[in-house]
């Protein structure tokens, strides 16, 4: 263990592929380039960055390699944060339609997909996870939603907190990380950004790395 300050956080970080509508996934660039970004920025202090994957932007197609990825970060997570549980994990998402970033406070037991999924896959209100019971199940997330959009309004973006992460397969992951975490003893939060179109690149860069910040001061 240091010998000052908590310990370090470990947050992994996902993204998704493009999917119906949206060729080219800002999440997909995000993600990809995060761990270069943060290399040339500098690491907030106290923060480990962990895994950075990217989902097919699928149901029941992504969720194999999600389980994988979030397995291997319990199974390999460092002494440090394995001791005081200090992984988060942190998802991406596109909505296309939107203006500002969202942090998204839960997630619903229910999959209704407006089209396909990558792997073709259209259930409609359908659960997520049957034994969890009926589709109007919730889980939230035990990060502080409303701190977390505060902070990062005040750093200067335009920042909202969501109660409503869609139907579709950023639900459909949120909802199952959300899971996954309270039976691990992690945390998970998932952040919805607009197209680059709408907020360019080095700014949703920036985005990225001032979350990453923001969840190590307020962990």
């Amino acid at each position: 263990m240091g010998s000052e300050g908590p310990p370090a956080v470990t947050i992994h970080v996902t993204g998704f592929k493009k999917f119906h509508g949206v060729s080219e996934n800002p999440t997909e660039t995000i993600v990809s380039n995060l761990s270069e970004y943060m290399k040339k920025k500098g690491l907030p202090k106290g923060v480990i960055l962990g895994s950075c994957s990217v989902l097919e932007t699928a149901g029941q197609g992504a969720i194999i390699p999600l389980y994988q990825t979030l397995q291997t970060a319990i199974n390999t997570k460092d002494t440090e944060s394995a001791s005081s549980g200090r992984i988060i994990w942190l998802h991406f998402g596109v909505n296309s339609g939107a203006t500002r970033f969202a942090i998204e406070h839960q997630a619903v037991n229910e999959a209704t997909f407006r089209c396909p999924d990558e792997m073709g896959w259209k259930p409609q209100k359908v659960p997520i996870i049957p034994s969890d019971g009926g589709i109007s199940r919730v889980r939230e997330t035990t990060l502080p939603v409303e701190e977390i959009t505060k902070a990062l309004a005040k750093k200067g973006y335009e920042v909202m907190a969501s109660d409503d992460a869609g139907r579709f397969v950023c639900n459909y992951v949120y909802y199952h990380s959300l899971r996954f975490a309270e039976q691990n003893g992690i945390k998970s939060l998932f952040v919805h950004v607009p197209l680059f179109l709408t907020i360019d690149e080095e700014t949703q860069m920036q985005f990225a790395a001032s979350l990453l910040e923001v969840l190590a001061s307020l962990y």
